[in-house]
């Protein structure tokens, strides 16, 4: 059956969550979509590479809170959308699949007539500033993939801030814009299939991969003097080191000096702004040390064991001295 331009994979109704994560690990879905291409600030690609070459699943986040009260409010918020703007919504019960591009796949939270989709959303109030002007740029991508694979012309999002302030968001179909979504999904999908991870890309999430993809070192030694790459990258590695030393010594000495001005001053006001130096209510603790000398049998009885992690250190060959 067809939905739109989709192909209507699979129906979702009384379907699973096992069923569901295996039809979702078998492409790409709209909420996957920023991530592949980098976009993503909470996953990197090649977290989802790993995800998607079965090596580790997926984590379970439908316990949280802020996953929890979105699919709570989902009903709530889509029957508001339809109060407020007069457009009748409905269910999809269904996996999308892209007419040609078979890995891409959508879920949708409603269709609204024949042209449109609604992408519901909740945000909490720190989260408010991502939202002034318009739609975060994650969001923007995962609601293009679904254009991509409908075919429809428009979407709205909907979006509840803080609990009370509710926003609708239009996005217009943009057919250069998902043109490059999809080119740039097409390559991941690709090192999917050919089983070659993505580059790194800096972010945190691709540090938690690489520790889980390598927790423990071998004790080997490789050679990558011939490597001009990996040599210049160290150099510049290097260099990165110790350009930050030097900015950590002037931050650090700036920040004395303007401390010394302040005395026992708490605040002071600068042109471009104001520094505070204040200091905070005395805290309680426990003397763990003299506990534990006090009592050892606790040592034991409370004891956890704390995974190691490997240390990434970089060391300078000193050079050899001349003989005289």
């Amino acid at each position: 059956m067809k939905h739109g331009n989709a192909v209507r994979l699979v129906s979702t109704k009384d379907m699973s969550r096992e069923k569901w994560l295996e039809v979702r690990n078998g492409g790409i879905g709209s909420s996957d979509a920023a991530a592949a291409v980098g976009l993503s600030p909470y996953k990197s690609p090649l977290e989802l590479w790993l995800e998607k070459t079965n090596r580790k699943q997926p984590e379970n986040i439908s316990e949280k809170e802020a996953v929890f009260w979105g699919t709570t409010l989902e009903p709530i918020l889509a029957a508001v959308y339809q109060q407020r703007t007069g457009n009748k919504v409905r269910r999809v019960n269904a996996v999308l699949q892209h007419p040609t591009q078979s890995f891409m796949l959508a879920n949708l939270d409603r269709a609204v007539g024949y042209d449109g989709i609604l992408e519901i959303k909740t945000a909490s109030y720190h989260s408010a500033p991502l939202w002034e002007e318009t739609v975060p740029e994650a969001y923007q991508c995962q609601v293009l993939h679904q254009l991509a694979v409908t075919g429809k012309a428009w979407a709205d999002v909907a979006v509840l801030i803080g609990g009370q302030d509710f926003r609708i968001y239009r996005i217009e179909r943009d057919e250069e814009k998902i043109f490059d979504l999809v080119d740039q999904e097409i390559g991941f999908w690709q090192s999917v299939t050919d089983d070659v991870p993505p580059d790194a890309d800096g972010s945190d999430s691709c540090g938690r991969a690489l520790d889980w993809m390598y927790p423990q070192d071998s004790g080997e030694t490789i050679d990558c003097t011939d490597s001009d790459q990996l040599n210049r990258l160290f150099c510049e590695l290097l260099d990165m080191k110790r350009r930050r030393e030097q900015l950590e010594f002037l931050e650090a000495t700036h920040k004395q000096t303007i401390q010394s001005a302040m005395g026992n001053a708490t605040t002071a006001l600068f042109v471009g702004g104001k520094v505070s130096w204040k200091k905070p209510k005395d805290s309680q603790g426990i003397d763990l040390k003299r506990l534990l000398t006090d009592q050892p049998a606790l040592a034991a009885q409370y004891a956890i064991t704390t995974p190691g992690t490997r240390r990434f250190l970089m060391q300078v060959e000193k050079p050899v001295p001349a003989k005289s």
